[in-house]
């Protein structure tokens, strides 16, 4: 557990020299939604994905100083060195939907003190679904560039991931398109009272599923580098 602590004090000593600019860009998405009530309560999303990002950069650092040789010299193995990663992109990410719900409320009380007409009522279970569904989103997005640059380095990984995601996107349309060619109906009340009931847990589950898979592929990956 202490190697893993000091490869977490690395990161963020590095990720340092980003805190001016990721409170320019917290403070930007309060503004713009205090100006926009339609987004106030997304900005939970866009505060994780702003953080979420930022934390892939640490890949760049490590690439271009080499430290992998360094870090793998000391007592380590490189198991550790990918959950490391996984530890840190799912704090700052967890981190950025607590502030981004903290904001929302704070720019919604402060809004109400100046304007009364900008009242939005924050319903805090569609908050909390809004903010888990986000998340799980930018999981998806993070569990395929991982392992992705893990395989192909961080600037080829990203071309890999946009390819991935491409793909996804495109077997996801086809199916919506095969759906309605062929006239297949779904029950949509049965479903929308099934995600009422189920839609949390399904989500939570579903994201721990999504970043163990995607854990032990880097792994799986990185271990495969030293032979």
């Amino acid at each position: 557990m202490s190697v893993i602590k000091g490869l977490l004090k690395k990161d963020l000593l590095n990720l340092a020299s980003y805190k001016q600019s990721l409170l320019i860009i917290i403070a930007f998405l309060a503004i713009f939604s205090a100006f926009n009530k339609g987004m106030i309560q997304f900005l939970p999303i866009a505060v994780s994905t702003a953080m979420g990002m930022i934390v892939l950069s640490t890949f760049n650092y490590d690439e271009i100083a080499k430290a992998d040789n360094f870090i793998l010299s000391f007592p380590t193995n490189r198991k550790e060195v990918v959950k490391e990663k996984y530890i840190l992109v799912v704090s700052s990410m967890i981190l950025g939907g607590i502030i981004g719900v903290i904001l929302t409320i704070l720019v919604n009380y402060i809004m109400m003190n100046i304007n009364p007409e900008f009242q939005v009522v924050i319903d805090y279970h569609s908050l909390l679904v809004t903010t888990l569904s986000g998340m799980f989103g930018i999981t998806l997005v993070e569990a395929i560039q991982i392992p992705s640059i893990y395989k192909w380095g961080a600037e080829k990984g990203r071309v890999q991931m946009f390819i991935l995601i491409f793909l996804i996107v495109a077997i996801i349309t086809g199916a919506v398109f095969l759906f309605s060619h062929f006239n297949i109906g779904l029950d949509l009340d049965s479903l929308n009272t099934f995600l009422s009931n189920y839609g949390l847990i399904i989500l939570i589950i579903t994201t721990i599923f999504m970043l163990y898979i995607s854990y032990k592929i880097s792994c799986k990956i990185y271990c495969k580098k030293s032979d």
